[in-house]
C-alpha cells in the first residue's frame, strides 16, 4: 500500500510539474508572468517547510495524512478556473476565451492570438530541423540538466552531517534552516524576476553557486583523511571521519558554503528553468516539449543521486563538488551564449524570436 501510495503520489507530481507552470505563463500577463512562475517553487519550497515543520510534531503516518489538505484544496479550486485562453482561442472558442479573459484580467482586450494554423499542426520529429522549434528545445533540456548536475541534491544530502560538525545541539534544526533560506531567497526571487530578468538571475546565480561549490570542495579537502586500504566508502561515515579532528571554525566554512548555495541556487537556477519552459515553446510542440524538459529533470534528479555516492568514491567528495562547480560555470555560459530574454514579453513575441521574425 505505500509502495502503490507513494507511485500515486509521484504521478501526480509529475503531472503537476509539468502542466502548473504551462498553466500559469498562459493565463499571466507579461508584467506579471515572471513573478506567477516563480511562484510554482515558491510554493513548492515552502511546501517542503511545513513538512519539516510538522515532522517534528506528528508521526509519519499523520504527516501523510496532512500531505492530503492542499491537493483537496486546489481539486476544489481548480473546478472554478477557467480553461486558459490561448488554449480556447486556439481551439475556435472565442467567447469562452473573451470570459476567461475577463475572469483572469478584468477585461477582455489585448490579447494576442496564436498564429493562424500553429494550433492544428502536430508535433513531427521533422519539425525539430525548424529553428522555432530546436532553439527552445535545446535551451529547455540543457537549463533542466544544468539544475541537476549542480549538485543541489548533494549538497542537500550533506546539511545535516555538515551542520553536526559545527557543533548544532540539534543538527535536525539543519532542514529546517535550509527551508528558510530556500522559501526566503526564492520569495525574492520572485519579486524581482520581472525587473530583473530572467538572464541576469541566472547569471547571478550561477556565479554564487560556483563559489560555494568551490569552497565545498576546498573544505573536503582540508579535512580529508589518510588513504584507506578498503575499496567500499562510506560515505557518512567518511565525512564524519574526516571532519573529526577539524576545529568548529573549519566546519563553519562549509555551514557558511552550503548556505550561500541554497540562497544562490533559490535565486536563480531553482525556479527560471521551470519558468523558462513554460515561456519559450510554441503552442504547436508546448506540450511534448515540456514533458521532454519535465522527464529530463527528472531523470537527471534520479541519475545524479544514485550515483553521487560512487562519484565521490572515485574523486573522492573534494573532486565531485569540484566537478558540480565546473557544471555550474558551463551553465553561466551556456545562459548567457543561449538564454534570451523573456521579461516583458508576450509568448507570441518570444516565439517570434526563435523563428526570426
Amino acid at each position: 500500500m505505500l509502495l502503490g501510495g507513494r507511485l500515486l503520489t509521484g504521478l501526480a507530481c509529475g503531472i503537476a510539474s509539468l502542466v502548473a507552470p504551462v498553466y500559469i505563463s498562459e493565463i499571466a500577463y507579461p508584467e506579471v508572468r515572471g513573478l506567477l512562475g516563480s511562484c510554482v517553487q515558491l510554493m513548492v519550497v515552502t511546501g517542503i517547510l511545513l513538512a519539516y515543520l510538522a515532522g517534528w510534531v506528528l508521526e509519519w503516518r499523520w504527516l501523510a495524512v496532512l500531505g492530503c489538505v492542499p491537493p483537496s484544496f486546489m481539486l476544489l479550486l481548480m473546478c472554478f478556473m477557467p480553461e486558459t485562453p490561448r488554449f480556447l482561442l486556439s481551439q475556435h472558442k472565442h467567447q469562452e476565451a473573451m470570459a476567461a479573459m475577463q475572469f483572469l484580467w478584468g477585461y477582455a482586450q489585448g490579447w494576442e492570438e496564436p498564429p493562424l494554423g500553429a494550433q492544428h499542426q502536430d508535433f513531427h520529429v521533422a519539425q525539430l530541423r525548424r529553428p522555432g522549434v530546436y532553439k527552445p528545445f535545446i535551451i529547455g533540456i540543457s537549463l533542466m540538466a544544468f539544475q541537476q548536475l549542480s549538485g543541489v541534491n548533494a549538497v542537500m544530502f550533506y546539511a545535516e552531517t555538515i551542520f553536526e560538525e559545527a557543533k548544532f545541539k540539534d543538527s535536525s534544526l539543519a532542514s529546517v534552516v535550509v527551508g528558510v533560506i530556500q522559501v526566503l531567497f526564492t520569495a525574492t526571487a520572485a519579486l524581482i524576476m520581472d525587473r530583473a530578468g530572467r538572464r541576469l538571475l541566472l547569471t547571478l546565480s550561477g556565479v554564487v553557486m560556483v563559489f560555494s561549490t568551490s569552497a565545498f570542495g576546498t573544505y573536503f579537502k582540508l579535512t580529508e583523511g589518510g588513504p584507506s586500504n578498503s575499496s567500499h566508502v562510506d560515505l557518512p561515515a567518511l565525512v564524519s571521519m574526516e571532519a573529526a579532528d577539524t576545529n568548529v571554525g573549519l566546519a563553519w566554512l562549509a555551514v557558511g558554503s552550503m548556505c550561500l548555495f541554497i540562497a544562490g541556487f533559490a535565486v536563480g537556477w531553482g525556479p527560471i528553468p521551470w519558468l523558462l519552459m513554460s515561456e519559450i515553446f510554441p503552442l504547436h510542440v508546448k506540450g511534448v516539449a515540456t514533458g521532454v524538459c519535465v522527464l529530463t529533470n527528472w531523470f537527471m534528479a534520479f541519475l545524479v543521486t544514485k550515483e553521487f555516492s560512487s562519484l565521490m568514491e572515485v574523486l573522492r567528495p573534494y573532486g565531485a563538488f569540484w566537478l558540480a562547480s565546473a557544471f555550474c560555470i558551463f551553465g553561466v555560459l551556456f545562459t548567457l551564449a543561449c538564454v534570451p530574454e523573456t521579461k516583458g514579453k508576450t509568448l507570441e513575441q518570444i516565439t517570434a524570436h526563435f523563428e526570426g521574425r
